[in-house]
């Protein structure tokens, strides 16, 4: 049991077993994606934020002497530059702001949490420019009040302080699906608002003293490149992987499924893999380990009902297959990464697919981050990029809306350059504002031409459906193409050209003129040759652009303006 204080050790030990547990449930929270997209990536951008401050950490818990300053700049600084995601960046918030209400203290007590706490909320809510309840920002909210409202009531023991905490805050949690419909229709709680949880669960654990694992990846060799956010070829070469089968499924219970009979069924899974989450509603068990033999965790299962929703994926052979991608991407000789001659205004754009990059090259963008739906670039990612772009003044298209924030936070790290992030949600957005650039305008006039051409434009995106559910409006079952647009799901079904067809259809309006397509590395181009035929064919009076965009993932993407 913790004492009723909590010195800077203990606190770095809180911290990294929060870390811990929240890398350990990634691929759960990414699968509470409200939409059944194959890039649901919460789990991810939280846990590459929470692990970047967790090395600078560790490499101080490990020295055995922490101060409470140092603990909290290596908190603050680590999650900053290493936020990802817009529930990245929230998250760095959060420790931004508690920090700040923690650093001068050698001693933590009640009061000095609660203060913290609100510090945390209030910075957080201060980085979003429209915050949202029933996210992660309601769910830290309220553990914030709950935190308040314990201390003034002059609660002064800390184990049952922060136990009610984190209970009222996962009440909180249970609600965002009334908060937000769109949840409430998905069956899913809100994916930040569950990270958060998971930090806070870890870290409470670390403060009752249970045995915790600790240990932190350190950043040995190359540095993941800014690029990708992958590790080098060598490191990825050298990376074993004990467990060779991701096995995921829901046992549909036939018998009630106790504490014991929980507590039993992940002692076995243990025996047989790691990476475990068993999570027990009412009448369903979901189950995600990571394993030599899915069948034994299959034999198992059935042992408390009937099993849906499996999928076993073999991590060896997507490894092997990564491994081939970089060896040829290394091939490729290396470009200079010097800065080039100042100039007076310069451009970064997140792209995703080599087509797509060369689109924005040619139209004289001076840096391409690769990044996108699947891999979102860190705020580091952007400070690095700028610092590669030898100009007084520099736009930043995000391209995601995933990625805003991010590029924001980069924004306000930058004092000797005036950084301007256009807000494009999509790529063709980033095309549109790229091209209406204007040399002889100022950066303030080009900002205001810019934000008025992006509202113009319509963009949808063409994927496929990872799991059955109800959103929209529609029935979506597991592997059914999906068209996206600006604002939710315009098109289902089992043809990939006729759902491309149906959400064009839904994107325009008589005053469209010009409907661009950029098909992506899984389509054949004569297969993409004969879309553009039909939509010149449907839409006589509208140009159509054809052109080769190489991104994963996405099928189509489409815009019309």
């Amino acid at each position: 049991m913790g004492s009723n204080t909590i010195d800077a050790k203990l606190m770095a030990k809180m911290f990294l077993a929060g870390a811990k547990n929240l890398e350990s449930k990634k691929e759960w929270i990414n699968e509470l994606n409200v939409f059944p997209v194959p890039d649901g990536d919460t789990g991810t951008n939280m846990t590459m934020t929470i692990m970047a401050a967790a090395r600078e950490v560790s490499a101080l818990y490990d020295m055995g002497d922490i101060d409470m300053i140092s603990l909290c700049k290596a908190i603050s600084s680590g999650s900053l530059r290493g936020a990802r995601g817009n529930s990245g960046v929230i998250l760095s918030q959060l420790f931004r702001g508690f920090t700040k209400g923690v650093k001068e203290c050698q001693e933590i007590t009640v009061p000095v949490l609660a203060s913290a706490f609100e510090k945390a909320v209030e910075t957080a809510y201060k980085a979003v420019m429209k915050p949202k309840e029933g996210t992660i920002l309601t769910v830290a909210k309220g553990g914030a009040v709950k935190a308040r409202e314990l201390a003034d009531a002059g609660v002064t023991d800390l184990s049952a302080f922060l136990e009610q905490v984190i209970a009222h805050a996962d009440e909180v949690l249970q609600q965002t699906p009334e908060m937000l419909p769109v949840l409430k229709q998905a069956g899913v709680v809100d994916s930040g608002g569950q990270g958060l949880m998971q930090v806070l669960k870890g870290a409470y654990d670390a403060y009752l003293g249970k045995e915790i694992d600790l240990t932190v990846e350190k950043s040995a060799g190359p540095a993941p490149d800014s690029v990708t956010g992958a590790k080098s070829f060598e490191a990825q070469a050298g990376a074993e992987i004990k467990f060779g089968y991701c096995t995921e499924f829901i046992i549909m219970l036939n018998k009630v499924f106790n504490i014991k009979m929980e507590m039993d069924f992940k002692a076995y899974l243990e025996s047989i893999g790691d990476s475990i989450v068993v999570v027990a509603d009412e009448d369903v068990v979901k189950v995600h380990v990571h394993t030599n033999d899915p069948g034994m965790a299959i034999q198992k299962a059935l042992k408390y009902g009937a099993l849906s929703n499996m999928k076993i994926d073999n991590m060896r052979l997507e490894h092997q297959e990564k491994l081939f991608k970089m060896s040829k991407q290394e091939e490729k000789p290396e470009e200079d990464d010097l800065p080039g001659p100042k100039k007076d205004v310069g451009f970064i754009a997140v792209s995703v697919g080599d087509g797509i990059g060369e689109i924005f090259k040619g139209l004289g963008v001076d840096h391409i981050i690769e990044g996108g739906q699947t891999m979102n670039p860190s705020t580091e990612d952007m400070l690095n990029a700028i610092d590669k772009v030898n100009a007084d003044s520099i736009f930043i298209f995000p391209n995601n809306k995933n990625i805003i924030l991010a590029a924001n936070q980069a924004q306000s790290l930058v004092k000797d350059k005036k950084i301007v992030v256009i807000p494009t949600k999509t790529v063709p957005q980033g095309i549109t504002a790229v091209i209406n650039y204007v040399p002889d305008l100022s950066v303030d006039e080009n900002t205001e031409t810019m934000l008025a051409e992006i509202g113009a434009v319509a963009t949808g995106q063409v994927t496929y459906a990872v799991r059955d559910t109800h959103i929209d409006g529609r029935e979506i079952r597991q592997g059914d193409f999906m068209g996206l647009g600006d604002h939710g799901i315009l098109a289902v079904g089992t043809s990939i050209s006729g759902v491309t067809l149906e959400l064009v259809d839904a994107m325009m309006t008589p005053e469209k003129e010009l409907i661009s397509v950029y098909y992506g590395e899984e389509i054949d181009k004569d297969d993409a040759e004969k879309l553009s035929e039909r939509l010149a064919e449907k839409y006589p009076d509208c140009d159509i652009e054809l052109q080769y965009g190489g991104q994963p993932i996405y099928y189509y993407i489409i815009s019309a303006e």
